[in-house]
Parts: structure tokens; sequence; C-alpha cells
């Protein structure tokens, strides 16, 4: 009996990652579609940036292994490589990506005067 509460408190353990990435998926998806003030817009953007790179860090990680091959020798495991590799290139995108919705969400709010989507395409009419 212990034996399976120990492996299911394990395997939860083992999960709870997973199951942050999937609660950051979420409330990114819910701010970017239930916001009206486009800042709020864009930082739920962001998280979900954020969140897909956790996710492809997850993804390469591996049980006791290092993130440098030369470091630990041949004996030991080194993690996955290319996750890192695209989860760097992911967050050059992100920060260039965020960047330019503030700046055009600056250039609307100095064209328009509000920041609320709702407001913005009724005066666009």
């Amino acid at each position: 009996m212990t034996d399976s509460i120990v492996k299911t408190t394990s395997d939860f353990a083992g999960n709870a990652a997973y199951v942050v990435v999937a609660l950051l998926v979420i409330m990114a998806l819910y701010s970017i579609l239930t916001q009206k003030n486009l800042i709020k817009i864009c930082i739920g953007i962001a998280v979900l940036g954020s969140s897909v790179n956790f996710f492809l860090v997850l993804l390469g990680y591996r049980q006791g292994g290092i993130p440098i091959y030369y470091l630990g020798g041949a004996e030991k495991a080194m993690v996955l490589p290319t996750p890192q590799c695209l989860t760097l290139t992911a967050i050059v995108i992100a920060l260039a990506t965020t960047a330019l919705m503030l700046s055009l969400v600056i250039l609307i709010h100095k064209h328009y005067g509000t920041m609320n989507v709702d407001e913005i395409r009724r005066l666009r009419g």
C-alpha cells in the first residue's frame, strides 16, 4: 500500500513541472483572449512565449545530466543540446517581438489616446 502511495507521489513530483507549464499556457491564453487592454495582451503573449521556453527546457532535461559535456567527462550524461539552442533562439525572438509589440502599443496610444481594444475599434469606424 505504501509503495503505491510513494509511486504516485513521485510520479506527480516528476510531472509537476509539466502541470506548471500547462497552467502558464492556460493563463496566457486566457489573458490574450479576454483582456481589452493592449498592455495586458502583450504580457499574455510574453508569458506564453516563456512557458513554451520552459517546456523546451523540460523536454531536454535528463536526470543527473550536465549542461556541458567536457566538464563531466565521457562517463556523465549530458542534457540534450538541441532544446537549449531552440530556447536561446526563442528568447531572442521573443525579446524582439515584445519590443515590437510594445512600440506598436505606444504608437496606437499616441494616435487614438487609449489602449482599450473596443475603444480603438469604435474610434476607427
